[in-house]
């Protein structure tokens, strides 16, 4: 019986896993309807320059992660790539809008007002010195600063390493 309740659970746990990020299903030449079949409903679209579309899926607003999917003109897959890092974040600059922040980066977990009805978008990433990264933006919407901060309410690195064993 414990094994039956066991495997359940596992199984049920890789259900619930399962359209998280990108899987076998999701590549180059896939169609959108087998990237929703795969990974759900996107959490944002944004129509792009060249006038393609890109799709966010974003794995929050606790989540680390946002996979941003690409489509051709044909509406096809033509890349995927994990955009919460510092990769990324190097290309988002003041005097960049809101709107070239979250066809960047996508949407943040976190947004607060500030004085003079600015506002400071923040997001986690995987990272870990409990940091997340925020922009800044004035009232017009337009990038002021940007760059790394503590994350309010980490408890820091954990002590239960020190207690481990180490390895023989």
């Amino acid at each position: 019986m414990v094994w039956r309740v066991l495997g359940v659970s596992m199984v049920v746990g890789l259900v619930a896993c399962a359209g998280y990020a990108p899987g076998p299903n999701v590549r180059a030449g896939s169609t959108e309807a087998e990237v929703v079949q795969a990974m759900g409903q996107p959490t944002g679209r944004y129509t792009m320059p060249a006038g393609t579309q890109r799709l966010e899926f974003a794995r929050g607003p606790f989540g680390r992660h946002t996979w941003m999917v690409d489509l051709d003109a044909q509406g096809r897959v033509a890349n995927v790539e994990q955009v919460l890092d510092a990769r990324h974040f190097a290309r988002v600059m003041p005097g960049q809008t809101r709107d070239e922040v979250l066809r960047t980066i996508g949407r943040p977990g976190e947004r607060v007002g500030m004085y003079r009805n600015g506002q400071i978008w923040s997001w986690r990433y995987a990272n870990n010195d409990c940091l997340w990264w925020q922009a800044q933006f004035d009232a017009q919407g337009v990038v002021t600063a940007a760059g790394y901060a503590p994350e309010r309410g980490c408890d820091g690195p954990s002590d239960r390493s020190a207690r481990m064993m180490p390895l023989r």
